[in-house]
């Protein structure tokens, strides 16, 4: 399998190869996922990523596997946003969804997750002091909620966000209830630095319908 391009902001395909355009958004940056998330194609994206940080829950819990993956980036590389689904069974809601992702301002690839129309978080953050925090690299990163509401009727994930390194940080959990595992401190691992531990990844079903 491999990468097909699509818009960051939208389902919508896009179209050329340089520069890409969208029929909602116009010209853009290409996210490349894949259609069926496995093992090569993991590792092609966490090429494409670079420099971001491609983040996730590690080590895995036991029954966890690897749902979705991409990275917006052109083909000199240098990309502007990347993420990574993982999803598995829980105690307390079943099978749970968290997808992470870092980006620049004005992508709009976290807001796609989040199901916002704006493409930046908001000026939700940094009002009152963060609902949580994660550890990153060592550093605990802040992070406040971000409302759907505007947007979501079914209330069906629940959505946080904060600054790391210059970059957004967006955390999105479903179901909504699920926010209850992002405990303070929640260690998230740059999985593009890891090495023969990327074998253990395991892959499963088909993309979210972001």
């Amino acid at each position: 399998m491999t990468l097909a391009p699509g818009c960051p902001r939208c389902p919508s395909p896009v179209s050329g190869e340089g520069p890409w355009h969208c029929s909602d958004h116009g010209v853009t940056t290409p996210l490349w996922r894949p259609v069926s998330p496995g093992y090569d194609d993991f590792a092609d994206c966490l090429g494409r990523s670079r420099p971001l940080p491609s983040l996730a829950p590690w080590p895995l819990p036991p029954g966890w596997a690897i749902s979705d993956f991409g990275a917006v980036t052109g083909e000199s590389g240098n990309a502007r946003a990347c993420f990574v689904t993982c999803a598995g069974p829980t105690d307390l809601d079943g099978v749970v969804e968290v997808s992470v992702v870092s980006e620049e301002p004005g992508v709009g690839r976290g807001a796609r997750c989040a199901g916002v129309t704006r493409t930046d978080p908001g000026a939700d953050l940094g009002d009152g002091p963060p609902a949580t925090r994660v550890r990153v690299e060592g550093h605990q990163i802040p992070l406040w909620p971000v409302s759907t509401s505007a947007t979501d009727s079914t209330f069906d994930r629940s959505v946080f966000a904060g600054e790391a390194h210059g970059r957004w940080m967006w955390v999105v959990l479903r179901p909504a209830s699920a926010a209850l595992m992002l405990v303070e401190d929640w260690p998230l691992t740059d999985l593009g630095t890891l090495g023969p531990e990327l074998v253990a990844l395991t892959f499963v079903g088909a993309p979210p319908a972001w």
